[in-house]
């Protein structure tokens, strides 16, 4: 940004905290007490930095161009997003999902309930990309189960969500996998891979509680007529094989070998429009319209239809203008100093490695019981400390491994926040009473901050990363100066 362009002073703290408090308390209002959509209070709080600017000598073309810039740093994010939306409709209607929710749930055995339940859910919510349709489909079903073999609800509930936040966290497809490398400019699979030593190590000490715990609730009798249903609609709805399984490894194949998200995706979604032509029988109009508007599945079943009647290009819609609108604020905020200021104040307390990741995990954790929003929580923490880490000499997957570690998963434990609100009345146990069984939400975060102080898998900053971080963050450096699924009462997410 040019001299000219910003004629403007740096705001003090009590100004940028008047920015950040103006989005925090309009969003808090509106899903906390009115149940809405985030969208409108986030655009009051971009003019209220905008005003704040205003105020501090900044003209218009700077906060503006702050505004674009934003939007312009989300665009990779966006193109992906899209592709995902058009994969999991032709992918649902191919029958891969169905395929790899029917092997997942023939894995069910009643002598190990509550770790198979994490199994499970992570096997169907790493296929779709969203904690919230396997908890809404799979997780009820499986809750009915744990009350038929006399296994307390929390401990079931809390074995569902562990095992749907795994693998919406480590699935490509997920909306919050992303948004969080977005934030800070780095590649999606660098990040699944990063996450991959915090994220599994917190997913096993899971398994291994679960598994304990199970041992004391030995079943000994079983009603698993629902996940029988669930089972004979799909096999009846769908053509269930083996051969199925090629797309999910195709995609997985790719990231390995470094293959970029965009072409890997759209290799995936190719994938599935053959499946479904070749395989399912559908003509090139359906899988089109399943591509454009997602599959609606009819089978009478409710359990199956809630499940398969997601995905399509125009599911986005909802997360896009979300994190047009995030990108919005965070770049005027950015563009005009007051996301500095805020981050010098905090990271004045943060001297080390492990201090700095403490305070990126604690920023996105209060970001989500403040902003009742995870993809807020995704937003803020990871434009507040891109320059941080560089400073510090830290890759930025370092980051976007916190923010993800400590505000994807933490969603679900806010009773006032969306997550928790959805998750508590989806599966019947309030959120209070679940929360401490959610083993891997609430020591996923712990872990990452164990790895912080012990500098396990800490990569340092290389050349080759410096480029995206230098894109994002130059504008905050010159001048000493966004959020994709699942809220079924406006759109749910991936």
């Amino acid at each position: 940004m040019s001299s000219h362009e910003r004629q403007g002073n740096p705001p003090s703290l009590r100004l940028a905290l008047i920015s950040l408090f103006s989005l925090i308390i309009g969003i808090g209002i509106s899903i906390a007490i009115f149940g809405l959509a985030p969208h409108l209070p986030m655009l009051f709080g971009v003019t209220v930095a905008s005003i704040v600017a205003l105020y501090c000598g900044y003209n218009w073309n700077a906060i503006q161009n702050g505004m674009i810039t934003g939007i312009t740093h989300a665009l990779g994010s966006i193109i992906i997003l899209l592709l995902v939306g058009i994969l999991i409709g032709t992918w649902i209607l191919g029958g891969v999902v169905p395929t790899l929710v029917y092997y997942g749930l023939q894995i069910f055995s009643p002598s190990v309930f509550l770790l198979v339940c994490a199994v499970i859910c992570a096997i169907a919510s790493s296929a779709t990309g969203t904690s919230w349709g396997t908890t809404g489909t799979i997780g009820v079903a499986l809750m009915g189960v744990g009350a038929g073999l006399g296994i307390p609800l929390p401990w079931v509930a809390g074995a569902v969500l562990s095992g749907a936040y795994f693998g919406d966290k480590m699935s490509p497809l997920s909306d919050t996998t992303n948004m969080a490398p977005a934030m800070v400019g780095v590649d999606l699979y660098v990040h699944i891979r990063h996450m991959a030593s915090t994220t599994g190590l917190a997913f096993a000490i899971s398994l291994i509680i679960y598994a304990v715990v199970g041992m004391i609730y030995t079943p000994e009798t079983t009603d698993t007529s629902r996940i029988n249903s669930i089972l004979d609609m799909l096999q009846s709805t769908f053509v269930i094989h083996p051969l199925l399984l090629v797309p999910p490894f195709l995609v997985m194949i790719l990231s390995f070998r470094k293959i970029p998200a965009v072409p890997g995706i759209a290799i995936g979604a190719i994938a599935g429009l053959v499946c479904a032509m070749m395989v399912q029988g559908a003509d090139y109009a359906t899988t089109m319209s399943a591509a454009m508007s997602g599959y609606v599945a009819e089978t009478g079943n409710a359990d199956v239809d809630s499940l398969l009647s997601r995905g399509g290009l125009e599911s986005m819609t909802y997360t896009v203008s979300l994190i047009i609108v995030a990108m919005m604020f965070g770049g005027v905020m950015q563009a005009t100093g007051q996301i500095q200021v805020i981050a010098n104040a905090i990271l004045s307390y943060a001297r080390s490695t492990g201090s700095l990741i403490l305070t990126t995990a604690l920023t996105a954790i209060g970001s989500n019981f403040l902003l009742c929003d995870q993809y807020m929580s995704l937003v803020m923490t990871g434009r507040m400390y891109g320059t941080a880490y560089r400073d510090q000499g830290l890759a930025p997957e370092n980051l976007s491994r916190v923010t993800e570690d400590a505000g994807t998963v933490v969603d679900p434990l806010v009773p006032w926040g969306s997550g928790g609100a959805y998750q508590s009345a989806t599966l019947g146990v309030p959120t209070i009473l679940y929360a401490p069984f959610a083993v891997f939400c609430w020591i996923s975060p712990l872990v990452t901050i164990l790895f912080g102080y012990t500098g396990w898998t800490i990569k340092p900053l290389e050349e080759p990363s410096v480029t995206p971080v230098n894109e994002l963050t130059a504008e905050a450096v010159s001048s000493t100066s966004t959020v994709p699924s699942e809220k079924p009462k406006v759109a749910e997410p991936v």
